[in-house]
């Protein structure tokens, strides 16, 4: 077995690191299923923690696009949200832990539009305290995009307070003050660069959101090979530490 990168936490003893990951159903841009090739990304990446999207194949159910073995062969643990069918997530959306975090709670948020969508969310103790992180894939049209974080902050009303993390695929191209008024409980944090389409990429559609009591210390973006063709996208990732650090 293959040693996992170390995670960041461990090497600087303060950042905690999250990564994002659209993984296109483990599809290159060379048009091969390659999820040894998407987890050696995810690997390289040294993420405490890594929400990933499009995790699974596309028709039902669904099956995993990231076996379950391949993902635990290289440490990993997938956060379990009542994913029917083999699926890794829910809809799509999935999330990785390393070593030294524990599970508290985790839901699954159903999302308005006229595709298919749903968020998750897991409430976990980790070396830098209680953390909430939320998965995401917004849809296409800004419209429902404005909706969907709507029903993700009305569901944040009906939880106890935990500093909290929105991680994933935004679809947004533009400026995000519109994002910010439609979930006011978190800032969105300016992307240090783009991260789409992967091979020279124009847009920066993956990004995060933080909520109080968090401070991002360095954030970026992945581009080290096979990045570039394991996914349309590239991955980003955020090192976070307390706000009051």
């Amino acid at each position: 077995m293959a040693p996992r990168a170390i995670p960041w936490h461990e090497k600087n003893m303060t950042p905690f690191r999250i990564a994002s990951y659209n993984l296109q159903k483990c599809v290159g841009l060379d048009m091969r299923r390659r999820p040894d090739r998407s987890l050696g990304v995810i690997h390289a990446l040294g993420a405490d923690v890594v929400v990933l999207q499009e995790a699974d194949k596309r028709l039902p159910p669904r099956p995993a696009a990231l076996p379950d073995e391949m993902v635990a062969a290289r440490g990993w643990r997938v956060v379990p949200f009542g994913q029917p069918g083999g699926s890794l997530g829910w809809h799509g959306n999935a999330m990785l832990l390393g070593d030294g975090i524990d599970i508290a709670a985790t839901a699954h948020i159903e999302l308005p539009g006229l595709e298919p969508r749903g968020a998750i969310l897991a409430d976990l103790e980790t070396p830098i305290g209680p953390l909430r992180i939320i998965g995401v894939h917004l849809g296409l049209l800004r419209r429902y995009r404005l909706m969907q974080l709507g029903a993700i902050a009305r569901a944040l009303r009906l939880r106890p307070d935990r500093p909290t993390v929105l991680a994933g695929d935004l679809n947004e191209w533009g400026p995000t003050s519109a994002l910010d008024a439609a979930i006011p409980q978190l800032d969105f944090v300016e992307p240090a660069a783009h991260s789409f389409p992967a091979p020279r990429p124009v847009a920066a559609l993956d990004r995060f959101a933080l909520g109080d009591g968090l401070a991002a210390q360095a954030h970026g973006v992945y581009r080290r090979r096979p990045a570039a063709i394991a996914s349309d996208h590239l991955p980003v990732w955020i090192d976070l530490v307390k706000a009051d650090a």
